[in-house]
């Protein structure tokens, strides 16, 4: 019965693993088919910006009453639900008419898709707490760099050969693929915990919480200056679409390669701390040297930079289950994820208005540097406030 069990929570895994990474596929379709998206319809960086954006704009108001709604109505019925309106939104998307289709398929689908990421999350403690969490969890957050690693590699090579409209009937393929997974395989842990009908905010570490969902929101607004504008950075300095997201997804290749590997030395070493400054500072020592580098040379530079950054991921997300008990784990995880989201909500459309004020897409691999700055400043005010014992 024990190799039954092991063997059910890693295929539990293994789908919660793929139904995120649709969901980091349909997030970055934009950024990917960026200039083949500005040239069919008119508009501009900002308006780029304004989709990638509105994607986790629903976040900022769905987080936290997401993970309520799931305690009450049960994890597997409200990520069902999540991933039906990806669906929607992928189709209004595909086969609607203009502008208002983008608009209204990006804030559905991103409806579905931030319900998601917190409920999923939620999942995969329970089924691992005390269970190799810590590698269960590096494997989870895995699926957003390869998600958005594969819309880089596939979505422009399928638009050249087929149009826009093939690509985004492939990111709604894939959605629907992973739905069906979903709904056939998962199941709750027989001892996951009951959430409680009433959650007082007085017991949350509600500062503690801000301080932890800052860190993680200032680097991932971070990273996504260089996955979401690193296609149209390269194609402004000559490059081919193909060419350039294939270069810009060597960046999150070697995240998805260095995330578990950073999660394992912190927990090894007990000093995780240490691995979160080593991972922020790469960024701000290396991401704006790319912009003075010859082209030839941005692919290994991407590589050097995209290994010590990815060190930091696991140890970050790992910081609110430091503050948090399991009765409000799902709530907890709402909260922490609403600062995350309105981060993502407003850094790519300021990212994109700065690009064409400046006229030039550069000016946002900066900008990522000083997002980088303002984590490390949270992550000292988290350490400061932390109830927990301190990382180091």
């Amino acid at each position: 019965m024990g190799d039954v069990i092991i063997s059910n929570r890693w295929l539990i895994l293994a789908v919660l693993f793929f139904a995120r990474t649709a969901m980091a596929f349909q997030f970055q379709s934009v950024g990917a088919l960026s200039p083949l998206i500005i040239e069919e319809y008119g508009i501009s960086l900002a308006d780029i910006g304004l989709l990638i954006g509105l994607y986790l704009a629903p976040g900022v108001v769905v987080a936290i009453p997401g993970g309520a709604i799931a305690g009450r109505f049960g994890d597997k019925r409200i990520v069902g639900l999540s991933m039906v309106l990806m669906l929607i939104g992928s189709a209004l998307i595909s086969w609607g008419a203009g502008w208002e289709s983008l608009i209204s398929g990006r804030l559905i689908a991103g409806i579905g898709g931030v319900a998601l990421n917190v409920v999923m999350t939620k999942m995969v403690v329970d089924w691992f707490v005390g269970r190799e969490i810590s590698t269960a969890m590096g494997i989870f957050i895995n699926s957003w760099p390869v998600g958005i690693a594969l819309a880089l590699l596939t979505l422009p090579r399928v638009a050249a050969s087929g149009g826009l409209e093939l690509a985004w009937i492939l990111v709604l393929t894939t959605t629907a693929i992973s739905l069906a997974l979903f709904l056939v395989f998962y199941s709750s842990p027989e001892e996951a915990p009951v959430a409680p009908t009433s959650i007082k905010l007085k017991k949350l570490p509600l500062y503690a919480l801000l301080l932890a969902g800052s860190v993680w929101a200032f680097y991932n607004t971070a990273l996504a200056m260089v996955f979401s504008f690193g296609p149209a950075l390269l194609s402004e300095r000559g490059l081919p679409l193909t060419s350039a997201s294939s270069m810009t997804s060597l960046f999150m290749v070697v995240i998805a390669v260095s995330i578990p590997i950073g999660g394992f030395v912190a927990d090894r070493t007990g000093r995780p701390n240490t691995v979160i400054m080593i991972s922020l500072l790469s960024y701000i020592v290396l991401v704006p040297m790319i912009l003075f580098l010859p082209v030839a040379t941005v692919p290994a530079s991407f590589l050097i930079v995209g290994f010590f950054f990815g060190l930091g991921a696991g140890p970050i997300i790992s910081l609110p289950s430091t503050v948090l008990l399991p009765p409000v784990r799902a709530f907890g995880m709402g909260v922490y994820y609403t600062f995350y989201y309105a981060a993502m909500m407003a850094a790519p459309p300021l990212a994109g208005a700065l690009a064409d004020k400046v006229g030039s897409v550069g000016i946002v691999f900066v900008l990522g540097a000083a997002l980088i700055v303002a984590s490390m400043v949270t992550l000292g005010g988290f350490k400061r406030v932390s109830s927990a014992s301190p990382l180091d």
